[in-house]
């Protein structure tokens, strides 16, 4: 590590802070809505918190495999925000929400024939109609969810996420209580338990889509985007563009969460005390990720700009000061959740025996947020150099056949001669935790030689 690379820590990592800020902070305020969905069903019942898991698990899947399509947006109207070419985002966005059109179909199409997916539980037929019900509400809301993903793309594209956040956190404030009157029920509304969560979501959802779009077409500062300055049909090279870089970012996502989501699906069979407790470590992990994300967007946006505007040594020195910044916060975060496990299990104020299952957990979300860090970091950071088929073989091999896999093999020894400590829940952890290092080790290696290369054969802009 040169002596340079560190010296650029000083200028790179406020930069990244001014950005990631707001985006943490937006970031944060849509994993509450998990944290108060699981929080206030886990007070509810047992049974739909079980429920919750599974069904939260197969929309998130879905979701972020669209939404990831969608995220193309953000490198290519980046690296024009960095070129100064600012009406031509404007017919970028258009074709992305032609794009997000498309994907609405085929989401909803998913959500409501999720029967084969709620199969892989094995569950009682009680619990399984609820997961249903879940994420057929939640496919009301998934057109206003694809189109706020198109503006949050544009936003992050030109530096601008603070305007989300603040929409972010006024939906925020509305869902605890629209939670409480779906779940427990009130005012001659009855009680729907862990489905009423999804009803409090998709309201909220299409409250931030119209709010954005309105503050998008009266606003002064996007007028040179032109937006709104006339319709455009699809542009079918546009979509083909936004497809070839959006399809394997969406697929990274679908593998990254599906690792998760069938680790979950998986884990239900070894009961509902232990789905619940992995369900609330699970949970508290994906909050944490926040914090990697929201730097690894940050330096998406930074990297595709300097792109853009042909300073590509810049591109490469805010990606490696991101790596290290970034890795070396969370490994102090990963040290604080241990030492404060059980204050944090308080907060979710689950039953005591799913408590004590979801303890010893913690010592795995410690472990992993250094690798999984990284990993984000350089996922993102190529991303923005356009780069995101390879990324999408290096998932598929580290997250599906040695987490997902390896997993399967150690939670149930299904070779009859696994430790018992490597068995059950603890298996599927272990394993997630040796794929994201994989995954970490082949993602910065992509990196360094992709840098290396794109400074070679485009050399700087004079002016």
């Amino acid at each position: 590590m040169s002596f340079i690379r560190i010296s650029r820590l000083r200028v790179d990592v406020p930069e990244l802070l001014k950005l990631a800020g707001p985006l943490l902070v937006g970031q944060l305020a849509v994993i509450a809505f998990g944290v108060l969905d699981t929080a206030m069903t886990a007070r509810y019942s047992s049974e739909d918190l079980a429920a919750l898991a599974m069904a939260s698990a197969i929309f998130i899947s879905v979701y972020v495999g669209l939404t990831g399509v969608i995220a193309a947006l953000t490198p290519i109207a980046g690296q024009l925000f960095g070129a100064k070419r600012y009406s031509e985002i404007g017919e970028e966005v258009r074709q992305a929400g032609w794009l997000a059109v498309g994907l609405t179909i085929v989401g909803s199409l998913i959500l409501l024939n999720a029967d084969l997916l709620l199969a892989i539980s094995q569950v009682n037929p009680d619990l399984e109609n609820k997961a249903r019900l879940y994420l057929q509400i939640l496919a009301l809301g998934l057109p206003a969810s694809m189109g706020m993903r198109v503006l949050m793309s544009f936003h992050n594209a030109v530096s601008r996420p603070g305007i989300i956040t603040i929409v972010q956190l006024i939906g925020l404030g509305l869902k605890f209580p629209l939670n409480a009157l779906f779940i427990y029920g009130g005012f001659g509304i009855d009680a729907m338990g862990g489905p009423g969560c999804a009803v409090a979501t998709v309201i909220i959802n299409w409250l931030w889509f119209f709010s954005i779009l309105m503050i998008v077409f009266w606003g002064c500062f996007y007028k040179p985007f032109l937006i709104f300055e006339r319709f455009s049909w699809p542009n079918w090279h546009r979509i083909a563009t936004l497809l070839r870089l959006g399809t394997p970012i969406g697929l990274s996502y679908f593998i990254e969460v599906t690792s998760f989501t069938f680790m979950s699906l998986f884990i239900a069979r070894l009961g509902t005390t232990t789905l619940a407790g992995h369900q609330i470590v699970a949970n508290l992990g994906t909050v944490i990720y926040m914090v990697p994300l929201s730097l690894a967007i940050a330096t998406m946006t930074l990297v595709s700009q300097s792109i853009g505007a042909g300073k590509q040594h810049r591109a490469e020195e805010i990606g490696w000061s991101s790596v290290l910044f970034t890795g070396g916060l969370c490994i102090v975060i990963g040290l604080l959740v241990w030492v404060l496990r059980f204050q944090l299990l308080d907060l979710y104020d689950p039953t005591p025996d799913v408590k004590l299952l979801a303890a010893p957990l913690f010592l795995f979300i410690c472990f992993y947020q250094l690798v999984d860090s990284v990993q984000v970091i350089a996922a993102f950071i190529l991303r923005a150099y356009r780069i995101s088929f390879l990324p999408m073989i290096v998932y598929a091999g580290s997250l599906w056949c040695i987490g997902l896999g390896g997993g399967y093999l150690l939670g149930f020894n299904v070779f009859g001669n696994t430790p018992t400590l490597l068995q059950g829940v603890n298996g599927f952890w272990i394993a997630n935790s040796v794929s994201l290092a994989v995954a970490a080790a082949l993602l910065l290696w992509i990196f360094k030689k992709t840098a290396s290369y794109y400074e070679k054969t485009n050399p700087p802009v004079t002016v």
